[in-house]
C-alpha cells in the first residue's frame, strides 16, 4: 500500500503543514504546482527532499485559485484548463529533474478533483493534458469516477486512491468539506480505517453502513491537524498488519 500526502502547500511567508517531517513517513508526494498553492522556492526544495528520502514525487495539479486555496469550482473552459494542467505539469517536472528525479504521477486537488469526478468535459481536459505531456504517467482519483475512467479509455494507468481522514457517503464518494464530520480526526479511528482498507475489508460510511473501498494508495492531508502524528499512526498500524508500505510507481 502507498501512503500519499499534499505537500508543498505554503506561499512565500505563508506555511501550510510540516512537510519535512511528512516526507519522512509517506512513499508519494502530492507537491503543489503554483496554482492552487506553492511557488518555484518551495517546490524546489520539496522535490529535493523528496528525492533525498525516496518518496515518489506527484504533481498536484489544480485550479488557479490561491486565494480559494483551490477548493472552489471554477467554470474553466475545457482547452485553457488542459493548457494550464501541462504548465503545472512541466513547472514541477523541472524542479524534480534538478533534484534528480522526474514527476511520477498526476493527482488533482481540491474541487479540481472533486469536479472531475463527474464533470465530462473538464475531465477529458486533465486527461488531455496528461496524454499529451506523458502518457506514461499514472493518475490518482477515486473508484468510479469520470475522471479515471476517461484517463483509462485514453490508455493512461489509473490508479484508485482513498482518503484516510475523509469520512465517505454511502455511494463511495466523499462528503462535502462543508459538512460536519467530514474530516476526521481521531488518530486510532483514522489507522484502522487504513488498515482495513489495507486489508480490502469495509469501513462506516457517513450513514453508518459498510462500505468496501478499493485503493492503492491511502491519502493523509497535509493540512489536517495533528497530520504528521496521524500519518505515523497510520503508517505504524500498516506496518503492524503485515501491510508493505511503499509507492505504487513502484
Amino acid at each position: 500500500m502507498d501512503l500519499n500526502a499534499d505537500l508543498g502547500e505554503g506561499f512565500g511567508s505563508w506555511s501550510m503543514g510540516d512537510d519535512s517531517a511528512l516526507l519522512e513517513v509517506v512513499t508519494s508526494a502530492n507537491v503543489a504546482c503554483g496554482f492552487h498553492a506553492g511557488d518555484p522556492s518551495i517546490m524546489r526544495r520539496v522535490t529535493a527532499e523528496a528525492v533525498e528520502r525516496g518518496v515518489a514525487i506527484g504533481a498536484h495539479v489544480g485550479y488557479a485559485d490561491k486565494a480559494g486555496f483551490g477548493r472552489r469550482f471554477l467554470d474553466v473552459e475545457p482547452a485553457v484548463l488542459r493548457d494550464e494542467v501541462v504548465y503545472q505539469l512541466g513547472a514541477l517536472d523541472a524542479f524534480a529533474r534538478i533534484a534528480g528525479d522526474r514527476v511520477r504521477y498526476v493527482k488533482p486537488h481540491g474541487a479540481l478533483y472533486n469536479t472531475i469526478g463527474h464533470h465530462t468535459e473538464q475531465a477529458g481536459a486533465v486527461v488531455a493534458a496528461v496524454a499529451a505531456y506523458d502518457k506514461t504517467l499514472p493518475v490518482l482519483g477515486l473508484p468510479g469516477s469520470e475522471w479515471l475512467r476517461l484517463a483509462a479509455e485514453a490508455g493512461l494507468n489509473v490508479v484508485h486512491e482513498a482518503f484516510a481522514d475523509r469520512a465517505y457517503t454511502a455511494a463511495g464518494t466523499l462528503v462535502s468539506r462543508r459538512l460536519p464530520g467530514s474530516v476526521l480526526h481521531d488518530a486510532d479511528e483514522i489507522a484502522a480505517r487504513c488498515t482495513a482498507i489495507a486489508r480490502g475489508q469495509a469501513i462506516r460510511d457517513a450513514d453508518g453502513g459498510s462500505l468496501v473501498v478499493e485503493a492503492a494508495s491511502i491519502c493523509v492531508h497535509g493540512d489536517t491537524p495533528g497530520a504528521v502524528e496521524i500519518a505515523r499512526r497510520v503508517r505504524s498500524a500498516l506496518e503492524g498488519a503485515g501491510v508493505d508500505v511503499r509507492p505504487f510507481t513502484g
